[in-house]
C-alpha cells in the first residue's frame, strides 16, 4: 500500500507547505492590491486637485473675460463663452470620474457635500449671472460687473475650501500607502522568517533527526528511536525507523543464535546430501539383494543413531513380509518375526494402510506388550519401500531412546525408501533380462542343434536301422554299403558338434568386431578349404557389445550354412560400415530358389535363426539367390535404428 494512502490529507506535509504558501500568498495580494488601490486614489485625488484648482483660475479668467469684452474686445466675448463651457465640463468630469487619467473625488460625505454646492452655486448662480453679464452694456453693467466679481470671490472661497479638504483626504489617503507599504514589507520580512520556520520545523529537522538516527545506527547503537512529533509523511518515515530499528535490534540480539540454528541446519543439510549421495551411489553397484539392503540399512542407522533395524520384502501372493536383512536385533526376535503376515502387529498394520508409522512403545497398553517393547526399544518406525508406484516392503527402525521425526527427516526416509525400492526392482529386472536373454539364447540353440545335430542323428538312426535289418537278412553287400555311410554321418556330425562348440564358445576380444570376423572367417578357410575373404570398411560409431555378438552370431550361421549345403569354392563376407550399416555374405556355390525355403521344413532352420538374430538388433535381413549362380544374404541396419556404444 503506498505511503500517501495511509495519512489523512489534512496531516500531509504537501497539504501543509501548500497551505502555508497560499496564506502568504493571499496576504501579499491583499498588500498589494490594497498599496495599487491606494496608489490609483492617490492619483484621482492629485487629479481632482489640479482640476479644482484650475476651476478657480478660470473663475477669475473669466471674470477677467467679461471686464474685457465690456471694452470692446469682440474676442474677449467668445473666450469668455469658451471659459463658460470649460468651467462646465470641468465640474461635470469631476462628478462624474474620469478612471483613463485616472480623475475622481475621494468618497467623503464633506468632500461631495462641498463639491455638490460648488457645483450647484456655479449652475444657477455664477453661470447664469456671467451671461447675463455678457448681455449687459451701459451704467448697469458696471455694478453687475461689480456684483459679479464679489459672487466670484465667494465661488473661489469655495473652491479652495474644496481643495483644502482633498488635500487633507489625500493626506489622509498617502498614510494609509505607506503604512500598507510598511506593511507589505512586513509582510514579506514575517513571510520569509515563517516560510524559513515552517521549512525548517517540517522538512529540516525531521531529515536531520533521522540522519542523526541513521548515523546512530551505524555505529550499531540500535537502540536509538525517533520522536513521532507529526502524522504527515515524516511521521510515517519516523514510525517505519522506528520499526526498522526494532526488527534490527532484535535480529542483531538474536544474530548469535539464529546463525547457530542456520549452521546446523545447513550441517545436517549437507549430511543429508551426503547420505543421499552415498546411498544412490551404492544402491547403483551391481550386487545381490542381501548386501544391497544391509549396506543401506547400516548407512541409515548410522544416520539417525538407531540402535537397530531390519528390512522386509513384501510376497503379494501370499501376503507375507519376510525379513531380508536386520541389525541390533536379538536372534530370538529374528527367529519370532522372521516372516510375519500383512495386518499382523504394528508393522503389518502399517503395510495394510500402507502409511508411515511411528510407534511410542511407553504409550501402549501394558497388557498388549509387543515383542519390540521387550526387547527394550522406546521407539519402532515402518517406512515403506516403493518403487513405480508399487509396494515392494519396508524397512525398521528401532530406538532404546524415544525419538521424534520431523517432517524433514521423514521425507529424507521415505526418499530412501524409494531408491531402495528401485534398486530391488532393478535386480528384478535384471533376472528377468537375464532369464529372457538365456531363454531366447536357449532358443537359438535348440534350433541350431535341431538344424545340425539332430538332423545328422535322425539320418544315423535310420542308416542303423537298415543296417540291422541288412544284417538280419544276411545281406554282406548292403552292410558294406551302409557302414561307409554311417562313418561319413558319424563324421558330419562330429564336425556340427565342434562348429557349434566353437560358436558358442565365441567371444569378443576388447569388443573388436574385426578382428572376431577376421579370426571366424580364417578358420573357416583353413577348415573347408575355400577362399574365403573378408572386406571391412569401417567409419561408423563403434556397437554396442550385444550387437556385435550378434553380427558375429550371424556370420557364423550363415558360414555354416555354406559349408554343408552350398557347395560354393569362394565366400566373400564385406562389411560397409558408415551412417548405416551393411553386412553382405556371398558365395557361388549351387544356389537355390528362396520360394521352396518353406517347403523344406526344419531342414534350413539356419535361415530363421539369422532372421531371428537381426530381429533382436532391429535389423533386416534379405535373402537373394537363384539354381547355380550362388546365394547373397544381406544384413541392413538404417541410422534410424542404429544404437552407438
Amino acid at each position: 500500500m503506498p505511503l500517501d494512502a495511509l495519512i489523512p490529507s489534512r496531516h500531509k506535509l504537501s497539504t501543509k507547505i501548500v497551505g502555508a504558501l497560499l496564506g502568504f500568498l493571499l496576504l501579499a495580494l491583499t498588500a498589494i492590491l490594497t498599496t495599487l488601490y491606494l496608489s490609483w486614489q492617490l492619483e484621482g485625488s492629485a487629479a481632482a486637485i489640479n482640476d479644482t484648482g484650475s476651476v478657480r483660475m478660470n473663475s477669475y479668467r473669466l471674470a477677467i473675460l467679461l471686464d474685457r469684452a465690456h471694452d470692446g474686445d469682440p474676442r474677449a466675448a467668445a473666450a469668455a463663452a469658451r471659459q463658460l463651457n470649460h468651467i462646465s465640463a470641468t465640474l461635470a468630469q469631476l462628478r462624474e470620474g474620469d478612471p483613463q487619467r485616472p480623475l475622481l473625488l475621494p468618497p467623503t460625505g464633506a468632500i461631495r457635500t462641498q463639491f455638490e454646492a460648488i457645483a450647484g452655486e456655479w449652475q444657477t448662480g455664477l453661470r447664469p449671472e456671467a451671461l447675463a453679464l455678457a448681455r449687459l452694456a451701459g451704467p448697469a453693467r458696471a455694478a453687475a460687473q461689480a456684483r459679479f466679481g464679489e459672487h466670484t470671490e465667494q465661488f473661489v472661497a469655495r473652491v479652495d475650501a474644496l481643495v483644502k479638504l482633498i488635500e487633507r483626504d489625500s493626506e489622509t489617503r498617502t498614510f494609509w500607502l505607506r503604512g500598507s507599504q510598511l506593511a507589505l514589507l512586513g509582510l514579506a520580512m514575517v513571510g520569509t522568517v515563517s516560510l524559513i520556520y515552517l521549512m525548517f520545523s517540517l522538512i529540516v529537522e525531521p531529515v536531520t533527526r533521522l540522519h542523526e538516527g541513521l548515523n546512530r545506527m551505524k555505529e550499531h547503537d540500535f537502540a536509538v528511536r525517533l520522536s513521532l512529533e507529526s502524522r504527515d509523511e515524516f511521521g510515517q518515515l519516523g514510525q517505519g525507523f522506528n520499526q526498522m530499528a526494532d526488527r534490527l535490534q532484535a535480529l542483531y540480539g538474536s544474530l548469535e543464535e539464529r546463525v547457530r540454528l542456520k549452521t546446523a541446519t545447513l550441517e545436517y543439510q549437507n549430511r543429508e546430501l551426503a547420505l543421499l549421495y552415498d546411498a544412490a551411489a551404492f544402491l547403483q553397484r551391481p550386487q545381490p539383494l542381501e548386501p544391497l539392503c544391509r549396506g543401506l540399512l547400516q548407512r541409515i542407522c548410522e544416520f539417525f543413531e538407531a540402535d537397530g533395524g531390519s528390512v522386509r520384502v513384501l510376497d503379494n501372493s501370499r501376503g507375507n513380509l519376510h525379513m531380508v536383512v536386520h541389525q541390533g536385533i536379538s536372534p530370538e526376535l529374528v527367529a519370532r518375526e522372521h516372516c510375519i503376515k500383512v495386518g499382523d502387529c504394528l508393522c503389518g498394520e502399517a503395510v495394510q494402510r500402507k502409511v508411515t508409522v511411528i510407534h511410542d512403545l511407553r504409550k501402549m497398553d501394558k497388557a498388549y506388550e509387543l515383542e519390540c517393547h521387550r526387547e527394550g526399544f522406546a521407539t519402532v518406525s515402518v517406512f515403506h519401500i516403493y518403487a513405480q508406484q508399487q509396494h515392494l516392503g519396508f524397512f525398521n527402525l528401532h530406538f532404546r531412546s524415544p525419538k521424534e521425526f520431523d517432517a524433514r527427516a521423514q521425507s529424507l526416509l521415505e526418499t530412501l525408501g524409494q531408491l531402495l525400492g528401485t534398486a530391488i526392482e532393478n535386480l528384478r529386472l535384471g533376472a528377468r533380462e537375464r532369464e529372457m536373454a538365456v531363454s531366447e539364447e536357449r532358443n537359438l540353440v535348440a534350433q541350431g542343434l535341431h538344424d545340425s545335430i539332430a538332423q545328422g542323428l535322425n539320418f544315423l538312426n535310420l542308416q542303423v536301422q537298415m543296417l540291422d535289418q541288412s544284417v538280419r537278412d544276411g545281406k554282406i553287400d548292403d552292410v558294406a554299403e551302409i557302414i561307409p555311410m554311417l562313418r561319413a554321418g558319424v563324421q558330419e556330425s562330429y564336425e556340427d558338434v565342434r562348429e557349434l562348440l566353437h560358436n558358442f564358445r565365441s567371444r569378443l576380444v576388447e569388443e573388436n568386431l574385426v578382428g572376431a570376423l577376421e579370426t571366424t572367417v580364417d578358420k573357416f578357410r583353413r577348415q573347408t578349404g575355400m577362399a574365403a575373404e573378408l572386406v571391412a570398411d569401417i567409419d561408423g560409431a563403434p556397437f554396442p557389445r550385444e550387437q556385435q555378438l550378434q553380427l558375429l552370431f550371424i556370420v557364423q550361421e550363415a558360414l555354416s550354412n555354406v559349408r554343408k549345403h552350398a557347395g560354393a569354392s569362394r565366400v566373400l563376407v564385406r562389411l560397409q560400415d558408415r551412417e548405416d550399416f551393411t553386412l553382405t555374405i556371398e558365395d557361388d556355390g549351387d544356389g537355390f530358389d528362396p520360394d521352396k525355403l518353406a517347403g523344406l521344413g526344419d531342414s534350413h532352420v539356419g535361415i530363421d535363426i539369422m532372421r531371428e538374430r537381426a530381429v533382436r538388433i532391429d535389423a533386416t535381413l534379405a535373402l537373394r539367390s537363384a539354381p547355380g549362380v550362388g546365394t547373397t544374404i544381406e544384413l541392413t541396419l538404417p541410422r534410424a535404428q542404429r544404437r552407438a556404444a
